[in-house]
């Protein structure tokens, strides 16, 4: 997508302003069994800048803290979208979300010498980051990063990314922790099940279906998924395997479906039978 470079550029994620709620995993705090209190907290940057009578930019970035959590590599694992980050605490996170919001700034304005003076009509640009905790339960961390971005043309673009951290082994979970099902199997039941979850488009005769909208033959699992009691479920993007209209699609493949193949100690830890 063409909004994604610029993103990433100005070390905002790449990933509409709201998750659908029938997408979202119950939000569910457990206790990490150790003698330390297992601790969130929060920061968030905003902040806006008139470029012209006719262009302004707003930036803003709502980011949690785990000043519990000591593992370096984890640590640099739940933050991936900030490249550079040596200092997790608040402050230095204050100061690494003031640095991104400066240079979103000053990269525009540079970018912005040639063109400025032909937009013709008054518009507001902006760059959104959010980090949201979906669930913590079995010493699993589910995160969700929500980024969108605005500079012109018919709409804005947004984008998801989903991961799931162990925090008993300071990792990140991949699809190979969970099953050992071949991805072509996976691919096959993604595409049974693309229509479970409905998208919320309409159109003059209703609601249209996600396999309506499909832009590829093969729905590859990507790393975007997260899990319940029931399911593993895959979250795509606009433009990633539908069209925009789709808004982001997620599609359920449930534990029944994956028996015989989900790893031992995954199933022992989150009790499916």
């Amino acid at each position: 997508m063409k909004k994604s470079a610029l993103v990433l550029a100005i070390g905002i994620c790449a990933s509409f302003m709201s998750c659908k709620e029938e997408k979202k995993v119950d939000v569910a705090t457990s206790s990490v069994p150790s003698t330390e209190k297992f601790v969130v907290d929060s920061i968030s940057v905003k902040d806006s800048l008139v470029m012209s009578p006719k262009l302004s930019l707003e930036y803003r970035s709502e980011v949690l803290l785990y000043p519990s959590v000591k593992n370096k590599a984890l640590l640099d694992s739940i933050y991936f979208i900030y490249k550079g980050i040596t200092d997790f605490s608040i402050n230095g996170m204050q100061d690494f979300l003031q640095k991104d919001k400066n240079d979103y700034f000053d990269d525009t304005k540079k970018r912005s010498k040639d063109w400025l003076s032909d937009i013709s009509y008054k518009q507001s640009w902006y760059t959104s980051f959010k980090m949201t905790q979906t669930s913590h339960k079995n010493d699993f961390l589910q995160m969700e990063y929500l980024s969108s971005a605005y500079e012109g043309g018919a709409h804005d673009n947004y984008w998801f990314s989903n991961r799931v951290f162990d925090l008993k082994n300071s990792k990140k979970l991949t699809l190979s922790d969970i099953t050992t099902m071949p991805e072509a199997k996976i691919s096959q039941i993604l595409k049974k099940n693309m229509d479970k979850i409905h998208s919320g488009t309409t159109d003059s005769r209703g609601d249209v279906k996600n396999s309506d909208m499909l832009l590829v033959d093969v729905i590859e699992p990507n790393e975007n998924f997260y899990f319940d009691e029931k399911n593993l479920y895959f979250h795509y993007s606009p433009y990633e395997i539908a069209a925009f209209a789709a808004g982001d699609i997620v599609i359920p493949v449930s534990w029944i479906e994956l028996q015989g193949t989900l790893k031992p100690e995954f199933q022992q830890r989150l009790n499916l039978k």
